[in-house]
């Protein structure tokens, strides 16, 4: 079993929505996390909208702060759009995932960054199901960034 840490910037749009469908799509194979460099008071309302439409409810979730002992939980980080106030760890893969921050954006195009994150997430689903443990090639290590003191 991996563990799968989602980051973004607010742990309000896009780490919530990969972490809810990247628990849909490992169908408890996996574990997921989501967290935010500068967290959100709530989740933004577009993206409760939209993930309601499949049938997952965001509403009652609380943005969180990314901490070292978070990240350290993690065996591949998935990071939407921090830069580099995300943290390299040493020792965990990297995923970077352009994606739009879907905050204040209509209906429509925060539809198409879900089915986009959906379809992302269970690639990655698929891909760690083909190996026991996170294995090489899930990704490579990030340009070293900023080290957690």
């Amino acid at each position: 079993m991996a563990t799968v840490l989602f980051v973004c910037r607010q742990n309000a749009g896009r780490s919530q929505m990969s972490q809810a469908l990247f628990e849909r799509a490992s169908a408890g194979r996996h574990r997921a996390l989501s967290a935010g460099t500068t967290p959100a008071e709530h989740v933004h309302p577009e993206v409760v909208s939209v993930m309601a439409e499949l049938g997952i409810e965001l509403g009652d979730k609380t943005p969180q702060r990314l901490t070292r002992e978070l990240a350290q939980q993690a065996d591949v980080v998935v990071t939407m759009g921090c830069g580099d106030q995300c943290p390299y760890i040493p020792g965990k893969r990297y995923i970077d995932w352009e994606l739009p921050d879907p905050a204040g954006r209509p209906l429509a195009e925060v539809r198409a960054v879900r089915d986009e994150i959906a379809r992302r997430t269970q690639a990655l689903a698929e891909q760690l199901g083909r190996h026991a443990g996170v294995a090489d090639g899930v990704a490579s290590p990030a340009a070293p960034r900023a080290a957690w003191n």
